[in-house]
């Protein structure tokens, strides 16, 4: 079962409130004890199995600009990530390629501008690949 919870922060709680199953309300002291405390809930209510629920979190923090902000560095952190992934696929392509053109370990870290460990780390990952 699918549901959304709806945080709000009130003092010192997040008090979570789950649209769609009446009677579906309980708190938190913080946002990763949220998820946990909503499968409780709709498992009391509801009378389906807590491990069955599935809780996507929904929160208000009452400063939108800080949330804006929190998301784009989160947009930004994904990004970096998935560029990461691009540039390792792209390393160990061109280690895999300039080795079987003949070049050492130690030519190819001149090439790319890496130590030649990182060469040999690529070319080992490269050939489980």
């Amino acid at each position: 079962m699918k549901v959304t919870a709806k945080a709000t922060r009130r003092g010192g709680w997040w008090v979570v409130e789950v649209p769609g199953v009446e009677a579906a309300v309980t708190q938190a002291r913080r946002l990763d004890q949220v998820s946990a405390m909503v499968a409780d809930a709709v498992h009391l209510v509801e009378d389906v199995p807590a491990e069955d629920v599935e809780v996507i979190l929904d929160y208000e923090i009452g400063d939108s600009a800080a949330l804006m902000e929190a998301r784009a560095a989160h947009l930004q952190v994904e990004s970096a990530a998935h560029a990461q992934e691009c540039a390792a696929r792209a390393s160990r392509a061109a280690v895999a390629h300039l080795r079987r053109s003949g070049l050492s370990v130690r030519d190819i870290g001149v090439i790319l501008e890496l130590s030649p460990q990182r060469v040999s780390q690529l070319d080992r990952a490269g050939a489980r690949a």
